[in-house]
């Protein structure tokens, strides 16, 4: 067998600790670099590396003589940061993979399902756009000097301890309590979501393949319930058989809360179902295991064992009592 270095850039997030672990029962020599905390362990086999990853210098530093088959940087979110960390790790690997996001494909859709030639554009949401620019720039780093990157696209990752709805717990906390919960749109769209573990099968599966250098991935699973499913699925592991779901129009939650608007016009609002093809044709074994009536007994079984992350948002909760009164003295 033989014994990959990689370096992830990041290595506690939700769909990077699924990675690094991954990684590790491969029996490569993991190394993670990040500031030195997260809200995720890691494998003790992992090497750690401190450093802020915002500071060339401090990467060099930190990285020092050390050299790597794969560099998989979770941590760039505009070209400056690729830069950046290009400018501190370019020569010392083989090929490095770039995290971007599904939801840097067309929005809305016009075709469906999403593949790989799907157009890059997303007016509405700032974050898909920097992605984009992202890919642009290395897109040609690759052309013109050969740059060894490799380019995936993942779409809603979770794991236990990621709520996916607009409240996180403050959602669970309304069901728990009999109150409404807010849910956008007719909540009948198709949403792909899928569970970090799976992402990563896919994932660490193009970690040092030939065949990957040069080229995008769309990284989602097959499972796409509706927004109703994801809630209701949620409801009955909190106990809550039949939650208050009220719908609302996402235009409608994004000019009473700008924060949400982004995420939810640029991306939630719209039926996104992927073709999983061209990942699946490299990594054979990349499928759902986890759907999400499962995904959510977890996630409540991890929140119910973990009070201290019960954390309800006073803010949302009178937005959420808002949005419901006014839906329902126009319905």
């Amino acid at each position: 067998m033989t014994v990959r270095r990689i370096l992830y850039i990041g290595g506690t997030g939700t769909i990077s600790a699924a990675c690094v672990r991954r990684s590790v029962a491969a029996g490569d020599e993991v190394f993670v670099l990040n500031r030195g905390s997260g809200r995720r362990d890691i494998p003790q086999e992992v090497r750690r590396l401190e450093a802020d990853v915002r500071d060339p210098d401090a990467v060099r530093a930190a990285v020092g003589s050390e050299e790597f088959d794969v560099v998989a940087d979770f941590l760039s979110f505009t070209p400056e940061h690729v830069t950046d960390l290009l400018s501190s790790i370019e020569g010392a690997c083989g090929q490095y993979v770039f995290v971007s996001s599904a939801s840097a494909y067309d929005k809305p859709p016009r075709l469906l399902p999403v593949t790989e030639s799907t157009p890059l554009r997303n007016p509405f949401w700032k974050y898909s756009r920097d992605k984009i620019a992202c890919e642009d720039l290395l897109v040609a780093a690759y052309r013109d000097r050969g740059l060894p990157v490799t380019i995936v696209r993942p779409s809603h990752t979770y794991d236990e301890q990621m709520l996916p709805t607009l409240g996180g717990w403050t959602d669970i906390a309304r069901m728990r309590a009999g109150a409404p919960v807010i849910v956008h749109g007719d909540g009948t769209s198709l949403w792909t979501i899928t569970h970090s573990d799976d992402v990563a099968v896919a994932f660490t599966g193009l970690l040092g393949h030939p065949a990957a250098i040069g080229e995008a991935f769309t990284l989602t699973g097959t499972h796409a319930p509706t927004w109703n499913q994801i809630y209701t699925w949620l409801a009955e592991a909190a106990g809550v058989p039949g939650p208050d779901l009220v719908h609302v129009a996402s235009e409608t939650i994004a000019a009473a809360a700008p924060d949400l608007g982004p995420g939810l016009v640029g991306d939630k609002a719209h039926a996104m179902v992927f073709d999983n093809a061209k990942v699946s044709a490299l990594v054979p074994q990349f499928r759902t295991t986890v759907t999400f009536d499962e995904g959510a007994r977890r996630i409540l079984a991890y929140y119910d064992a973990h009070p201290g992350a019960q954390e309800v948002d006073d803010d949302k909760n009178a937005l959420f009592d808002r949005l419901a009164a006014h839906a329902r003295s126009i319905g």
